[in-house]
């Protein structure tokens, strides 16, 4: 079993992330799950195909044209499609790991009548403002659309939490006391791909 200072020390040590992909997700813990809706999945899957069978070969064609127009040095078209290759390669590389690890939860077909991964609950914060969420991934984060990661601070307080529950939400500005008022489960539409 590995101690708590073994963990401590994995987290301090940098992870294997291209500058590309630094500001994308925070890192998912070491065997922690990548939890994903269906739907989400589907997303990532269709934007991995997306790279690999349109943008990555267009913009090798592009590469190609443009060092076959001379000097390299003062080519912009050579040298922006080579930055934009390896942004393609690098986004390539990190939906490649995050499907990986990815463990896809229909929240559909859940019967369960407590807060967990997929709900979407309907709660009440102290001041009477109704706020609905559903839970998700970290890879469908939308907060436009009332998604939120089933790691965030909200999702945790809420999570276990049955109809007319009062939980307590700790913030900078003290804790809070949110009250359940619907949790349901059902298929989330995760968009169209960016």
């Amino acid at each position: 079993m590995r101690k708590l200072a073994d963990l401590e020390r994995e987290r301090a040590q940098p992870q294997d992330v291209d500058e590309d992909e630094a500001g994308a997700l925070p890192p998912l813990l070491a065997g922690a799950k990548n939890y994903i809706t269906p739907a989400g999945h589907a997303r990532l899957k269709a934007e991995l195909q997306h790279l690999l069978d349109r943008e990555r070969p267009d913009m090798v064609k592009t590469v190609a044209w443009a060092a076959s127009n001379g000097d390299r040095s003062e080519n912009a078209d050579y040298q922006y499609g080579k930055r934009r290759l390896r942004q393609i390669d690098s986004r390539i590389r990190f939906l490649t790991k995050r499907l990986d690890l990815a463990e896809v939860v229909d929240p559909a077909r859940s019967g369960v009548e407590q807060v967990f991964f997929g709900a979407t609950v309907t709660y009440a914060d102290g001041k009477g403002v109704e706020r609905t969420i559903s839970i998700v991934g970290q890879d469908e984060v939308d907060p436009a659309r009332g998604f939120i990661s089933w790691i965030s601070p909200v999702a945790r307080a809420l999570t276990r939490a049955r109809e007319g529950d009062v939980v307590s939400l700790r913030t900078p500005g003290g804790v809070e006391a949110l009250e359940v008022i619907t949790v349901r489960y059902c298929a989330l539409d995760a968009g169209a791909p960016e």
